[in-house]
């Protein structure tokens, strides 16, 4: 069984993720806390595999708690569920090797994903047991890589073409951009990049915001979302083989 602690300040999206818990075979909530400190403490007390951690709580921001669990070698795996959308927040959280980050609101097929997904690594990684190379590919090799080798261009879009466009994109990060500004800085006629556009939308890669301008025309706002930071990085990458 694995053992779960719930850090968060919210009480009701504490037990939202509590129950969310128990209705995956394998996992169970052993503690619920609602601030850093007690965090620290119940982890130094008790026996937990992995943190279902928030970052924004009482003023205080959970990054600085795992920052110090990785620094006293603690063995717990934290799993960050968090409104904090930002690249630096996310960068950090991944350099101090969260096993994945879950954006608030989140649905429960992505939280059963996420917890699924460390099970793998947990029963793999039993204690006295000799591992395989087959069984460290299954969580180390990157995740984005499988989900970018899982797209596929539909007919009409060339994969230079898109390295260009997802470049820019990537250089951009999570800003607000529009078709005229790609074909700027491309020189990709807009018709063709709204193609692509209107795919990697379709894809969940990009989030698009209509804002109608003073002469009534609908101006589109595209935006990377920032979970898919390194998948558009992986993609550009594998589009340019």
């Amino acid at each position: 069984m694995i053992n779960v602690l719930i850090i968060e300040d919210d009480p009701m999206v504490a037990k939202f993720n509590q129950i969310y818990v128990e209705k995956v075979t394998g996992f169970t909530t052993t503690g619920v806390v609602h601030d850093i400190s007690a965090g620290w403490e119940f982890l130094n007390n008790h026996h937990v595999n992995l943190v279902l951690l928030d970052i924004y709580i009482a003023n205080r921001n959970g990054l600085d708690l795992l920052s110090k669990i990785r620094n006293a070698s603690l063995n717990v795996d934290v799993i960050v569920i968090t409104a904090a959308n930002d690249h630096e927040s996310i960068q950090r959280a991944l350099r101090y090797g969260a096993f994945d980050y879950l954006i608030k609101p989140y649905d429960f097929d992505r939280f059963k994903d996420a917890l699924l997904k460390y099970q793998q690594k947990f029963e793999r990684m039993v204690d006295g047991r000799h591992v395989q190379q087959e069984d460290l590919d299954v969580f180390l090799l990157n995740k984005y890589h499988t989900e970018s080798s899982a797209i596929n261009l539909p007919k009409g879009l060339t994969a230079p073409t898109m390295a260009r466009i997802v470049r820019q994109i990537s250089e951009w990060e999570s800003n607000l951009f529009t078709i005229a500004e790609i074909s700027d800085q491309t020189g990709i006629s807009r018709v063709s990049i709204s193609k692509y556009l209107k795919f990697l939308t379709g894809q969940d890669i990009l989030k698009v915001e209509i804002r109608y301008q003073e002469t009534g025309r609908p101006l589109h706002q595209y935006q990377l979302k920032p979970d898919k930071i390194q998948l558009i990085q992986t993609l550009m990458v594998e589009e340019e083989k």
